[in-house]
């Protein structure tokens, strides 16, 4: 029996993802998505109180997703920054391979300033994509930025902002907000109808943009960009 109540559960998320996707979290229904659930609308109230709660288990399970893609690559022995690129081609593909993923981003920007406030993906994103930078910032892989090992500005003092070797924290939130701008931009692009593989080049050709200041032109090529075709 409680098996089969959540693999009721599962097919309702589905469902929900697919639809707050295609048709935005106003205009999907819940009758329309216990129909597409092959559910009826009591079996849906009794796994969801509300819109508001499906909604709330699709983000959850767009981030338990990329939370694991995260993990996996980091587990994989992928280097800090390396794992932030293989991140964002797992962004580009799997917001062609998975509803929740898309949905989850359309519900954090139509629910925005909603009140009791909905969890927040975009933020998750930004919060994985600013984890791992800081992450390849600490582990030395910045250096074309002026970061050394330490997480410290290396580079020229006026530039930093402060005394040679001492953190430069105006260079540090400049970088960070260039990479999460760029990287946010990605979920732009597959909302205009881009196929995975006019997406996957578009993110292939942001690192060849970002990567050489960020880790100098010489070590560019110790790095993977292109995503798997």
């Amino acid at each position: 029996m409680q098996e089969r109540s959540e693999r009721t559960r599962r097919r309702l998320v589905f469902a929900g993802a697919e639809l707050f996707h295609r048709h935005g979290y106003a205009n999907a229904t819940l009758g329309d998505i216990a129909r597409a659930a092959g559910v009826t609308k009591g079996a849906l109230y009794f796994h969801f109180a509300s819109k508001d709660d499906l909604a709330d288990a699709v983000q959850r399970k767009g981030c338990r997703l990329l939370q694991e893609a995260v993990t996996g690559l980091r587990e994989g022995g992928a280097s800090p920054l390396q794992a932030l690129i293989d991140t964002t081609h797992w962004l580009a593909r799997t917001l062609h391979e998975d509803a929740a993923i898309p949905a989850s981003f359309r519900i954090t920007k139509e629910c925005a300033g909603q009140e009791p406030a909905v969890l927040d993906f975009h933020e998750a994103w930004l919060a994985s994509v600013c984890g791992l930078l800081r992450m390849a910032r600490d582990a030395g892989e910045l250096a074309g930025a002026g970061f050394d090992g330490d997480g410290r500005f290396g580079g020229d003092a006026e530039l930093a902002g402060a005394g040679a070797g001492e953190l430069g924290p105006e260079r540090w939130e400049e970088a960070e907000a260039l990479v999460a701008a760029a990287l946010s931009g990605i979920e732009v692009l597959s909302g205009t109808g881009l196929s995975y593989e006019e997406l996957r080049r578009k993110v292939a050709a942001l690192w060849g943009l970002l990567l050489p200041s960020l880790v100098g032109a010489a070590r560019v090529g110790e790095y993977r960009t292109a995503g798997v075709a």
